[in-house]
């Protein structure tokens, strides 16, 4: 019986954990994570700080699948070293758990840029499950927040914090939100919606410290600006967890390096999800991990699944603004573009050789799926790029 050993409960673990089942029905599953619950969605985390859904309502899989898949799940367990000679790795409470074949989804942290004053009490990060319930807590006695950094996770705790009352301002070194996923007139639609809603904007501003003695009581801006606040969320990206990668031997750099079918310079270990590193790239998006996670725990067990590379397609809401972008935005205007918009909708279709390489939709992503087919399959539109952001357009004939 095989002995599989999966490093994280996230997408990526999770949904290998499930496709090494559907491959191998005896062999022998365990997930390690450090945290203390089971697989759940973190883009709903804002949802639970509004105060909209319970703990319990975030978990994307219950413990009684857990049970029905004969997966053993440890919670609360820190991988504290490996030899990759015997085959094993040592947790920080002195377990030795074995393998045949392990999977490294380890995931990715929050990056705290080296502000001063960072390390106050009321600095927070968005992450996972236990910055929100610190979070929770704290914003229980404060009213002003300052998110420093637009990234989506920090928009969204600011959203929520914005349903609690709070007043909620966004400092951005970019001189526009989102600046991976939306051009400037996008960017300036969102900041309009977002602005009605209450939050406030610095935008091309850099912070440099976060004042107040044990705790936060203000930011201050480099042009000189003092802005008091009790709560500061940073929101500055992510970084790869490759604290696994050194004692296992695996090669790195962005991420773990892997190859096609996700397997690391190590034998019968794979890696997958934000951790991972694919001709150059570490994704860092929802699809990607879930697509990754599909092929690794598929060939953990014996198949023979390559992959490609997932398009950098991103679907969300943002602040209750739906927003999915693709490919290359382009941010510049330098490529041919077609452009709709009116009061609540900004859409835009970049193309190249009458092919589409890119797109942006705001307020409305119904065609999103359609377009995104459209640009993988290369699609000739020199008949129809004129009709493409017309209403009802059916783009698929």
């Amino acid at each position: 019986m095989k002995n599989y050993l999966i490093v994280g409960n996230g997408v990526a673990g999770t949904t290998a954990a499930e496709n090494v089942r559907k491959q191998d029905k005896e062999g022998k599953i365990t997930i390690v994570t450090d945290e203390d619950f089971p697989f759940y969605w973190r883009l709903r985390l804002n949802e639970y700080l509004a105060g909209d859904i319970t703990e319990e309502a975030l978990a994307a899989k219950k413990a009684h699948w857990y049970g029905d898949q004969r997966i053993d799940l440890k919670l609360k367990t820190l991988i504290a070293g490996a030899d990759p000679n015997e085959k094993v790795v040592f947790t920080e409470d002195k377990q030795r758990l074995s393998y045949d074949s392990l999977l490294i989804a380890t995931g990715s942290h929050s990056f705290i840029p080296p502000i001063k004053g960072s390390e106050k009490e009321g600095v927070f990060a968005l992450r996972n499950i236990q910055d929100a319930r610190g979070i929770s807590v704290w914003a229980k006695n404060i009213e002003d927040v300052v998110l420093i950094g637009g990234g989506l996770l920090g928009l969204e705790a600011g959203n929520a914090l914005l349903k609690l009352g709070k007043k909620v301002t966004v400092v951005e070194f970019f001189p526009r939100l989102l600046p991976r996923q939306l051009d400037v007139e996008g960017a300036q639609r969102l900041q309009e919606i977002m602005e009605k809603m209450g939050f406030s904007f610095r935008l091309g501003a850099r912070t440099q410290e976060i004042s107040g003695n044990d705790q936060v009581t203000g930011v201050l801006l480099e042009g000189g600006e003092s802005i008091p606040s009790k709560m500061v969320i940073i929101s500055a990206g992510v970084r790869p967890n490759l604290e696994l990668a050194e004692p296992l031997g695996l090669e790195n750099d962005k991420g773990i390096k892997v190859d096609e079918y996700l397997r690391t310079n190590q034998t019968d270990i794979y890696a997958a999800g934000d951790v991972a590193e694919f001709r150059g790239m570490p994704y860092g998006i929802w699809p990607a991990a879930m697509e990754q996670g599909q092929i690794a725990g598929t060939n953990m067990a014996g198949g023979n699944l390559v992959y490609k590379g997932t398009t950098m397609a991103n679907s969300l809401k943002i602040v209750g603004v739906d927003l999915a972008s693709a490919g290359n935005i382009d941010a510049e205007n330098e490529k041919e573009s077609r452009v709709f918009t009116d009061d609540k909708v900004y859409k835009k279709i970049v193309m190249e050789n009458n092919q589409i390489i890119g797109c942006i939709m705001l307020g409305d992503t119904k065609d999103f799926n359609k377009i995104t087919k459209a640009m993988s399959e290369k699609k000739d539109i020199s008949q129809v790029k004129d009709q493409i952001l017309s209403e009802g357009f059916d783009l698929s004939k």
